[in-house]
């Protein structure tokens, strides 16, 4: 299982490595292209630092079990016995030997495995917890593509209502200059244009930010540009039942993976403070060469030696005792955490999906029905106007009541997308276009990290 879990680990690695490789030539080839949010993730996960570090840490991980569940390394000793002072002769005392020993420690049966399981949950959680980054990662992406996405919206509505601002004010210039106008309608479109300038100003130094954000995601160089495409799919997906997002998460989520197998560790090492109140054993076997005779003049018989040692743990209640009692502290830190995290997760799923359906249904309501009569009302009222039906004020405030009215459409489809990229970080899983039925349970989200964990079983 171990050899199973460490050529995971390093496929992983190289996996990671080939991507990013991979993701960067794709980049460099194609700078002018609009940067699609398909395309912005693989870059980032191809690229990104943050998330190469955490797989690093999680390949390191994967080499600890092996190491901790392997015996001592024996220990060889040549040893010159019983010189004497005065001469330092070899062959002047019976009792000088030179030495040649060899000694092995054995800990007591049982610990070797449990130190190996130890490390080998706590491996399984590191890996749990790069595809925890990954999901992270992803989320921060989308939402940050989808808020520059409303940005460039936002500012070609402001942009397109200058062009008209700049026409009313022609008109009224032209009415005015014929006797059929006021100034003060001038003055008044001069002033709402002014506004909009400034809320361009704003718009686009919020979109450097969020520019910026995107390409520190990506691991793109500061000075390069970020630019989106000007349309895309526009119709939300329906929501998915709560019910079935929350056995989604804990069927698929990873980071209640990483705390499961955190836990598990911790078990592991009640286990082995358990082990610890008996004996750790030495074994050892030495020969002695003798030189010299015997007073029979017979030659000196070499000699063997064999040894037998082992730790007594007779200080248990300071030691021992108090080991036991932090790693069944550590246990229930354990299980807090976990519980913790699971209802963490759940809240996360109730907020995403709360905040979705609120942009799903604002997103329709503008599209469908404040959007199109505004606009209808515009133009109804700018042909009233030229034949001075309507005045120059509520004209204006049609137009500026219908830009804010578009620009609150792109924001409520961003959000909806942005709660939906939300919603499948939550869960840990990419979630159908259509509902997910409640009936589906678990069987119908099991992604990546339940395979995982087969893999490692």
């Amino acid at each position: 299982m171990l050899k199973i879990f460490t050529k995971f680990s390093f496929q992983l690695g190289i996996a990671v490595s080939l991507f990013s490789l991979t993701g960067l030539t794709a980049l460099a080839g194609t700078p002018n292209e609009p940067l699609t949010l398909d395309h912005a993730v693989e870059i980032a996960l191809a690229g990104n630092p943050g998330l190469a570090k955490m797989t690093a840490r999680a390949r390191a991980m994967a080499e600890v079990p092996a190491q901790v569940g392997t015996l001592p390394d024996p220990v060889l000793s040549l040893n010159a016995l019983n010189l004497p002072n005065d001469t330092f002769s070899l062959s002047q005392e019976a009792m000088t030997q030179l030495q040649v020993g060899i000694g092995f420690t054995l800990p007591f049966p049982g610990k070797l495995d449990l130190r190996e399981q130890a490390a080998e949950f706590a491996a399984r959680a590191a890996e749990f917890d790069v595809g925890e980054m990954r999901l992270v990662l992803v989320k921060n992406v989308r939402s940050t593509w989808w808020n520059l996405f409303y940005l460039d919206r936002a500012l070609s509505v402001v942009q397109r209502n200058q062009v008209l601002l700049r026409q009313l004010i022609r008109i009224a210039e032209t009415k005015y200059k014929t006797g059929e106008g006021m100034q003060s309608d001038v003055l008044l479109a001069q002033v709402e244009l002014s506004k909009l300038l400034d809320i361009e100003i704003s718009l686009k130094a919020t979109r450097r930010n969020q520019a910026a954000s995107l390409k520190a995601l990506l691991d793109r160089p500061a000075m390069d540009e970020v630019k989106l495409p000007e349309q895309v799919g526009e119709k939300l997906p329906a929501a998915p039942e709560l019910a079935a997002l929350h056995a989604a998460a804990l069927d698929a989520r990873p980071a209640l993976f990483a705390q499961h197998n955190d836990l598990e560790a911790a078990r592991t090492r009640v286990a082995l403070a358990e082990k610890d109140y008996y004996p750790d054993f030495k074994l050892g076997a030495a020969y002695g060469f003798r030189s010299g005779n015997n007073p029979n003049g017979s030659a000196r018989v070499d000699m063997s030696s064999l040894m037998f040692s082992m730790n007594l743990p007779i200080f248990s209640g300071a030691r021992q005792d108090g080991a036991l009692s932090q790693r069944k502290a550590e246990v229930m830190r354990e299980e807090s955490a976990f519980e913790e995290r699971r209802v963490q997760v759940l809240a996360e799923i109730e907020q995403a999906l709360a905040d979705y359906r609120a942009g799903q249904e604002q997103a329709s309501l503008f599209k469908t029905g404040i959007v199109p009569q505004a606009r209808q009302t515009t133009a109804a009222m700018l042909s009233a106007y030229q034949v001075n039906k309507v005045d120059f004020l509520n004209l204006v405030r049609s137009q500026i009541t219908l830009y804010n009215y578009e620009t609150q459409y792109w924001k409520a489809l961003s959000s909806g997308w942005q709660a939906w990229a939300r919603l499948e970080a939550a869960t840990g899983t990419d979630i159908p276009a259509t509902a997910i039925p409640a009936s589906a349970g678990h069987d119908a989200v099991k992604k990546s990290n339940k395979e995982m964990t087969h893999e490692h079983e």
